[in-house]
């Protein structure tokens, strides 16, 4: 064999012997490699292969590299387009790190990481891979801000993973619960009714707030956070706040503890009735006001409450705020105690000396007074006595003869009258007047003045649809019917009569009892015989309740738009 033929040979098992050591290097595969130069932008890798490669020294930036130190690393491709191998660090150790963290995922262990940064919705957290840690799973309590995390050092567990993306979700919650569930059969084992124990408050609501005791969650109800009382537990508390309660009771089937906080001072109200006995002055601060009456702190831990009615004799409150302030410092007087309910009743007025005490004395039946009317209503008027004292004046007892349908037919607000005391109800603080009882009554005489056949002379006061009210001697209205204005069939009284006409009539009833009179114009030439017929015929004329009473006669009087005449006090 020619020298050319054993060179060719030789060179071609040379490069079988090269080839065959290249295809170790597979793309994907991790391989070692040894740092020949550190560049400002790269650091120059030898894996044994052909050519070297570059890896960004940013892939280094957490070590300290040399010349000549070994590394492991990825190998990308084996050629890019400057015919180089593509490597790196970074992945290498990515892939690495995922074989082992799916290792621990299948064994349901804890992975460490540091808290990288918050994104939308959580956190990003390095545990060799970058992970994603929700907002939920950061604590057990919510999160308010989750910045306060980033930079930190954690153990997670890992919830959720997807090979295929190589995505990570992890959760911190559930390794807090799972150190809570041991802390918390430990922390059942071993408390008992009566101890004292220290936690932290967690939550707050409107019954009361939670405290963390050792992985063990109490309920402090908001009934056995004072001896007084609060309207709701942030008055007394705040979440995070550390605090010492006792165990109040110990439920180890359902894992529930009840906790109390007023039981760590006596409690106030033991022989309270021994301290603040009935009738007693008592000095105390506004805590509260209400609709229907104001708290007063009386010692710590002790309230009681003025109610509204209890601030005065004579003035009308209705509401605390009109005369009360927070914070205010007033006396009361004790009205009484329930230990019980923990109640104490408070009274203000009871400083003062009851106006209504004396009142009959001032006052006595059948007194005439005078005083400015305050206030009118439907059923009366009221009659100002004195500072806070008021009669009333009811409808009724405005008028002998007249029917009142509201005192503004004959008073006005703001003026002065002239009144009778009728009566004192001084357990309901009541005084009823009467105006119609200065004077008679023209009724009570009705019989020697009237009489049934007498004729009379009068001035017509109304006209009505029915008929004419024509006012007679004494103030008395009598009623001429109608029917009783003519012999002569009339269609309308205003044909006949006329507000303010002076007509002679003859009486054809007189109702002592329903204080009525009837009036006849076309009995006046009647026989005896001929008015006594025409007074039964007159019995059975009832238009409505004309004859009971003026006003309700009026009200059936038809309007101005009907040509209807009125009187002018109408007007």
């Amino acid at each position: 064999m020619s020298e050319t033929a054993v060179a060719e040979s030789s060179n071609a098992e040379l490069i079988a012997l090269i080839d065959e050591h290249f295809r170790e290097f597979k793309e994907g595969s991790i391989v070692n490699g040894t740092i020949l130069d550190i560049r400002p932008q790269v650091v120059v890798v030898d894996i044994g292969y052909k050519s070297e490669g570059a890896i960004p020294v940013s892939e280094f930036e957490d070590e300290e590299i040399e010349v000549g130190d070994e590394v492991e690393v990825l190998l990308e491709r084996l050629e890019d387009d400057e015919g180089l191998i593509v490597l790196s660090k970074e992945k290498a150790a990515h892939k690495q790190n995922w074989e082992k963290i799916m290792k621990v995922y299948e064994d349901g262990g804890l992975v460490k990481g540091k808290v990288k940064g918050a994104v939308k919705g959580g956190l990003i957290v390095n545990v060799g891979v970058e992970a994603f840690l929700p907002g939920s799973q950061v604590d057990i309590i919510p999160p308010r801000d989750l910045q306060e995390y980033v930079g930190n050092i954690y153990e997670f567990k890992i919830v959720k993973v997807n090979d295929d993306r190589k995505n990570l979700v992890i959760s911190r919650r559930e390794v807090i619960e799972a150190e809570r569930a041991e802390l918390r059969q430990k922390f059942l084992q071993t408390v008992t009714v009566g101890d004292k124990v220290e936690g932290q408050v967690k939550n707050i609501t409107d019954f009361g707030a939670f405290v963390d005791l050792q992985g063990m969650d109490g309920l402090l109800h908001i009934t056995d956070m004072s001896w007084g009382r609060i309207s709701h537990p942030s008055e007394m508390l705040r979440i995070g706040q550390t605090l010492e309660v006792q165990i109040l009771e110990v439920d180890r089937e359902k894992e529930r503890v009840s906790l109390g906080l007023k039981q760590m001072t006596d409690n106030p109200w033991q022989d309270i009735e021994a301290r603040f006995p009935m009738g007693a002055e008592v000095s105390g601060k506004v805590t509260k006001l209400l609709p229907y009456g104001a708290f007063i702190e009386i010692e710590k831990g002790v309230e009681g409450l003025v109610h509204v009615s209890e601030l005065s004799w004579v003035k009308r409150i209705t509401r605390p705020s009109d005369v009360l302030e927070l914070d205010q410092e007033i006396t009361a007087v004790v009205l009484g105690i329930s230990t019980e309910e923990q109640k104490i009743s408070l009274g203000v007025r009871q400083l003062e000396e009851n106006p209504w005490s004396e009142i009959e004395a001032r006052y006595p039946i059948g007194k005439e007074i005078k005083g400015e009317v305050r206030n009118l209503t439907a059923y009366g008027a009221f009659v100002g006595l004195e500072e806070g004292i008021d009669g009333m004046i009811h409808v009724s007892d405005l008028s002998w003869t007249r029917k009142i349908n509201h005192p503004s037919e004959m008073l006005k607000k703001g003026e002065e009258v002239e009144a009778v005391v009728l009566s004192i109800d001084k357990e309901n603080q009541r005084v009823s007047l009467g105006i119609k009882q200065l004077d008679n009554d023209p009724w009570s005489d009705i019989d020697g003045k009237f009489k049934v056949g007498d004729k009379v002379t009068g001035t017509v006061a109304k006209i009505a649809s029915f008929g004419a009210f024509v006012s007679l001697d004494g103030d008395i209205d009598g009623l001429i019917h109608i029917s009783q204005l003519s012999e002569e069939h009339v269609e309308r009284v205003k044909d006949i009569l006329k507000v303010a006409d002076e007509v002679e009539a003859r009486v054809i009833k007189v109702d002592k009892i329903e204080r009525r009179i009837g009036l006849s114009i076309k009995a006046v030439a009647y026989t005896e015989d001929q008015l006594q017929k025409e007074s039964q015929s007159f019995e059975t004329l009832r238009p409505s309740s004309d004859l009971v009473g003026l006003e309700q006669a009026f009200n059936l009087a038809t309007t101005k738009e009907e040509s209807e005449e009125w009187s002018p006090s109408e007007d």
